[in-house]
């Protein structure tokens, strides 16, 4: 059964959903940009039915969250995960994320080490931003502030999705052009400045201890599968899962696949040593 609720922290106003026995293993799954909680509905699903407790937010600026404009660092949607974990009296969580929510994930595994159980990477990559990207997100932020994201959301489907499932997948593509289409030009803007400013996060992933689980989809574009092999490659005892016929959300374009590589690992690496 999920539970929608709100509460407001550190300033912000947070919607998320908190699936399953209150008593399962926490796991925190976060959202892409430009995306919201919903992106996760298959996942949290399936963890429920399995007897884990999914909690699947949306960061502040996205889905149904309060917006806070200007710039929110990747530091500030970890501490507001944090915070939501105090809320709920979870010391310890599986951390999980795609893409940005991967790098929040890595970033979380930075500030709080003490209440990761065990990390989840999806598509995702952990070096510090380049100068050119750092360029391009800035100059993407004020396109989106300028014209909404609409053309945006139109032109990165094919990339989001693989762009062979984009026409294969209807439904899926039409609820993932949905969720970039609703987030507020604002919130997605800021995270794109604080994400520009992103740190290295390689070191902190080399010194992980916890289980963690790497999973791309095998024809994503943005963060390929050389970026989860190089993750792979400082985390020795992490497992990757690659999801073939799937680009950069696999969880949506191949959620059974994705769903048993995570319930698979819980059940192996994590919920045994619980």
């Amino acid at each position: 059964m999920s539970k929608s609720k709100t509460v407001t922290l550190r300033g912000a106003t947070l919607h998320y959903d908190d699936a399953g026995p209150s008593s399962g293993l926490p796991v925190l799954l976060i959202h892409g940009h430009p995306f919201d909680r919903t992106l996760w509905a298959p996942q949290a699903m399936a963890l429920a039915e399995a007897g884990y407790r999914a909690i699947t937010p949306d960061l502040r600026g996205y889905g149904r969250s309060s917006v806070t404009p200007g710039k929110v660092l990747l530091a500030d949607f970890a501490d507001d995960l944090a915070a939501l974990l105090d809320h709920l009296g979870i010391e310890r969580a599986v951390v999980g994320g795609v893409s940005m929510g991967g790098q929040i994930s890595m970033e979380f595994q930075l500030r709080h080490p003490h209440r990761v159980s065990a990390l989840v990477l999806s598509d995702t990559s952990a070096p510090a931003e380049t100068a050119e990207g750092k360029e391009f997100r800035n100059r993407l932020a004020d396109r989106l502030l300028a014209e909404g994201m609409d053309g945006y959301a139109e032109e990165v489907i094919d990339k989001m999705l693989a762009s062979y499932n984009v026409a294969a997948m209807p439904d899926v593509a039409a609820r993932v052009l949905g969720m970039m289409r609703a987030t507020d030009p604002r919130g997605a803007a800021a995270a794109l400045r604080g994400r520009a400013e992103r740190p290295d996060y390689r070191d902190t992933l080399a010194a992980v201890t916890a289980p963690v689980l790497i999973v791309v989809g095998a024809d994503d574009v943005f963060t390929p599968v050389a970026d989860a092999e190089a993750i792979r490659r400082l985390v020795p005892h992490a497992t990757l899962t690659v999801v073939e016929k799937a680009g950069h959300l696999p969880g949506a374009e191949q959620p059974e696949s994705f769903d048993t590589a995570l319930l698979d690992f819980l059940a192996a690496r994590v919920a045994a040593g619980a």
